[in-house]
């Protein structure tokens, strides 16, 4: 026997999100990956989240980037999965569709700890990607166009290292010099063979910048550093004119400004009073922001605590690492700042959310820097913050998430047709009590209020030929209502219809023509926005329509039915 199986819920949790403009142009959109399923969000101009395409990988999506040729108007995204194969992506915007324009295979399939696609980084100039395992591989494509300006990949060159555990990599963002990856990186080959465990407790955590020749096409072990055995994410900082380039290592309770040939610089990240003093703070996610005249890092820590990080710089030499609280939201899993005034929160746990930039932290906070960074007999002394409302974002959007379900039972406490599904979700106060029904979604674009309670709601097209609803059209006990459908849903006097009257039928009548029945009698209007009228004989009004595209039947006050229809020319009679 063998069994399909559909899946009548997608996941609603998000791993990983990355923006970008995927489409062409200056809009700016959002990707994530839902476990297997990878979705295309744009947020419209009223902050609210739009789902552009939802496709599902049957396979585990591990990790996203995204990059840009020099010289091109859209990005391309990579995508690590379980599938032993890195595979690069093009939104195609005609056909709504992902078009898969690279897909190399490199290893076994399925999550393993030495195939590579659990880690992914991109050259910032979009000249290569590197794509790492937890364990020991990591390989580099090149990425360039051929002569019909379509994109090409190498075969994979090799930066592996035994006996080695990845913990992030990320690009470094030097100009067009050659491309370099740098990647937290642990070796315990010697740990592996000392059975009395010192040498576990003396393995040191490392700094390796890898640098791609693009002219030697092999790629070398070009700088290693020790940090801090906390050190657990990488952050690309801008650099070839931009900025100073190099990386902030993210390490427990410090961020730390690190390059080939620079002193470090170190900023303690403040904690919140009440953190009991042998909690160390951890960075869980991080979105940069670049201006032309400017850039900053969100870094937020696994408490929720958003920090602004600047960097003070003379020419190409850092002087000062700053980090100041900006806001508190929930854990994110991603976050991605647009450049249209959005910061996009994928969150681990509940609801994500769209926030809309109301400053970008200029205000006095508490804050603590390298330049004022105080060592003790005891360690480095902490700053202290208290998290308050929101001050820098204001939230306009959420997407549902179920994520986690904690606890589900299927039972029929309403006594309906359909049991339902009664789901605990979340983690801690934002936990949620859902109850889950078998049917179709539906996504809530507009909201307008009404006057009073309506009696009846139609939709109707201006021509037989038009593909979407021209109006809305809302009849109340003395009145109707009519609202006009486009960009946004919005009340309109020149449509023809008359708004004095309750309706008892709106629907298009002929080709191009639309028909409005009301107890007094039958409004015409024509495409060219002529409007004949018929009225009811006497004092009879109308209590009953129905009609379909050429004809209508009314029933009048005292038993009478009249039959019109529409003839070659269009008219009613």
């Amino acid at each position: 026997m063998y069994l399909y199986s559909l899946t009548l819920q997608q996941p609603t949790g998000i791993l990983c999100a990355i923006n970008g403009n995927f489409s062409g142009g200056k809009v700016q959109e959002i990707v994530v990956a839902r476990g297997k399923v990878l979705d295309l969000l744009r947020p419209d101009d009223n902050g609210k989240i739009q789902t552009l395409l939802s496709v599902d990988t049957f396979g585990a999506i591990r990790s996203l980037a995204q990059f840009r040729l020099t010289g091109s108007q859209k990005d391309y995204i990579v995508v690590g999965s379980d599938s032993g194969r890195i595979v690069i992506l093009e939104y195609n915007r005609e056909k709504n569709v992902f078009d898969k324009v690279h897909q190399e295979t490199f290893g076994k399939s399925g999550c393993r700890r030495i195939v590579p696609g659990q880690y992914l980084a991109v050259d910032p100039k979009g000249r290569a990607v590197m794509i790492g395992a937890c364990e020991k591989q990591k390989l580099v494509y090149v990425l360039n166009r051929d002569t019909a300006a379509r994109l090409t990949i190498s075969s994979p060159l090799e930066a592996h290292k035994s006996h080695t555990i990845t913990y992030s990599i990320c690009g470094v963002d030097c100009g067009f010099d050659n491309p370099i990856f740098a990647a937290i990186e642990l070796d315990y080959s010697e740990a592996d063979q000392d059975p009395t465990g010192q040498a576990t407790n003396e393995a040191q955590k490392h700094l390796t910048f890898y640098e791609l020749d693009l002219g030697l096409n092999h790629v070398s072990r070009k700088w290693s550093t020790q940090v801090d055995n906390g050190a657990n994410m990488l952050v690309t900082v801008p650099g070839g004119g931009d900025g100073p380039s190099g990386v902030l290592v993210c390490v427990e309770n410090f961020v730390i400004y690190k390059n080939q040939g620079h002193p470090d610089l170190r900023a303690v990240i403040p904690r919140r009073a009440d953190l009991p003093a042998e909690r160390g703070v951890l960075i869980v996610s991080a979105a940069t922001h670049r201006q032309k005249s400017m850039f900053f890092f969100l870094l937020q820590t696994e408490y929720g605590d958003i920090f602004k990080v600047t960097l003070e710089q003379e020419k190409d030499h850092v002087t000062e690492l700053k980090i100041k609280y900006f806001d508190t939201i929930p854990v994110t899993s991603s976050m991605c700042v647009l450049k249209s005034g959005f910061l996009f929160a994928a969150s681990e746990f509940g609801n994500h959310a769209l926030y809309q930039f109301q400053a970008i932290g200029d205000d006095l906070d508490v804050g603590s820097s390298s330049a004022t960074l105080m060592e003790t007999d005891e360690g480095f002394q902490p700053v202290f913050f208290q998290p308050r409302g929101l001050k820098n974002l204001l939230r306009v959007d959420q997407v549902e998430s179920l994520m986690p379900i904690m606890d589900m039972k299927v039972i029929n406490l309403f006594e309906e047709e359909t049991p339902q599904i009664f789901a605990l979700c979340g983690r801690g106060p934002r936990s949620t009590l859902r109850i889950l029904r078998p049917g179709l979604a539906i996504s809530e674009m507009a909201v307008s209020q009404l006057p009073g309670v309506p009696s009846a709601v139609w939709t109707v097209k201006k021509n037989v030929n038009d593909e979407f609803d021209a109006y809305i059209v809302v009849s109340f006990a003395n009145a109707t209502l009519v609202l006009s459908i486009g960009e946004t849903v919005e009340e309109v006097s020149d449509s023809g219809f008359l708004d004095t009257t309750p309706s008892l039928a709106v629907s298009l009548i002929g080709d191009d023509s639309l028909m409005q029945v009301h107890p007094s009698g039958i409004r015409h209007i024509r495409e060219d926005g002529r409007i004949n009228e018929w009225r009811s004989p006497g004092k009879k009004t109308i209590v009953k329509v129905g009609s379909n595209r050429l004809q209508v039947v009314i029933a009048v006050s005292g038993g009478e039915l009249i039959y019109f229809e529409v003839d070659t020319d269009g008219t009613i009679t």
